[in-house]
């Protein structure tokens, strides 16, 4: 759910407060411009770390890779 504001309500407030408000909230703030544009302030996704295993990469191995395609 998004919250909705025109361009005066948004110039209530500090540009700080509102962003801070859109990640404590994670919820979308869409601001209405006085010739009827919209502007939509949403918090960008959270990605997750990425997996890490415990391999192993031999020394070369990109080298090995390549040299097989010149042949």
């Amino acid at each position: 759910m998004s919250k909705t504001l025109t361009m005066d309500e948004a110039k209530m407030h500090s540009l700080e407060d509102l962003l801070r408000e859109i990640d404590a909230t994670q919820e979308s703030i869409l601001v209405v411009l006085e010739d009827g544009h919209e502007i939509e302030i949403k918090p960008a996704a959270k990605l997750k770390p990425l997996l890490t295993y415990n391999t192993y990469v031999p020394e070369g191995w990109k080298d090995a890779i390549y040299e097989r395609r010149r042949s």
